[in-house]
């Protein structure tokens, strides 16, 4: 099964959805399984894990609502208040959501330490007890903080959305790829091969633009911790869809069809519990 790790549905609302800028015009429109289907019918990808884009709990219930009615929806990395004192009894009532695979907070948003506020680490602690996963969403000044916030989890499954941004636009490369080979000796921590589009010059990029990030983390983590995602509709920004997907796999061009199979879905299933 071929899975795309990392969607985004909404219907646009301007002042809740005020990230949206003037720039981002395509953007300013609902995005609903609907407006994909299709696309991932001629990708030949069989499903999707739906990551929050609201930092609100009913976040989670509409993308559990439209899992109901949507099968290509295969997860659903929720949002759910992890600084909460009720932390534990939030994530018991959220539970009866089965496809409710994990929690991701938008951190990039945050001060460049905030992985490390105690009252946030307690609500990370207690997903374990739920067998959920974290999503880490940062930006590459955000990296240290990062190190040592995954240090203190040695037991939870985590993941690096979008290679952490690296500014590919800027061609900055050094000290996120040491920052990155670091985080990944931490066999806990995957990473997920997203985002990348929009980090570059918007319609004006090449693939060799992104091979270098590429080559640091297929070096790090392997094909057996990498998952192909697409930050759909964001990447619409910059590009189309069969863009991004026939770019990883271009790069994956000569690796076995078991690394490809990996990437392109079964780390995906086997991270999330698809």
């Amino acid at each position: 099964m071929r899975i795309d790790s990392h969607v985004h549905f909404w219907k646009y609302n301007k002042q809740r959805d005020s990230w949206i800028t003037n720039q981002m015009k395509v953007l300013q429109e609902d995005y609903l399984p609907e407006q994909i289907s299709l696309t991932l019918k001629r990708n030949d990808i069989d499903g999707v894990v739906a990551v929050q884009v609201d930092q609100q709990e009913v976040e989670s219930r509409f993308l559990v609502e439209l899992a109901a009615t949507h099968p290509i929806i295969k997860g659903v990395v929720g949002w759910v208040d992890l600084q909460a004192d009720n932390i534990n009894d939030r994530l018991e009532e959220l539970s009866v959501h089965k496809i409710i695979k994990g929690y991701r907070h938008i951190v990039q948003a945050e001060r460049d330490d905030f992985l490390l506020d105690a009252n946030f680490q307690r609500g990370v602690a207690a997903l374990k007890e739920f067998d959920y996963t974290y999503d880490i969403l940062i930006y590459p000044r955000q990296l240290p903080a990062a190190e040592q916030f995954i240090n203190r989890f040695p037991d939870q499954k985590l993941v690096i959305d979008h290679c952490a941004k690296p500014e590919v636009k800027t061609t900055q490369i050094t000290e996120w790829a040491e920052a990155m080979q670091r985080i990944a000796q931490s066999p806990n921590v995957y990473c997920k091969l997203s985002g990348l589009f929009t980090e570059a010059k918007w319609k004006d990029w090449s693939a060799a633009d992104f091979y270098p990030y590429f080559d640091v983390v297929f070096n790090a983590f392997g094909p057996e911790r990498l998952l192909f995602g697409s930050d759909w509709p964001v990447m619409l920004l910059s590009g189309i869809y069969v863009q991004w997907k026939s770019l990883v796999e271009k790069y994956m061009e000569g690796f076995i069809q078991d690394d490809k199979d990996n990437v392109f879905g079964l780390n995906a299933i086997r991270f999330y519990n698809l």
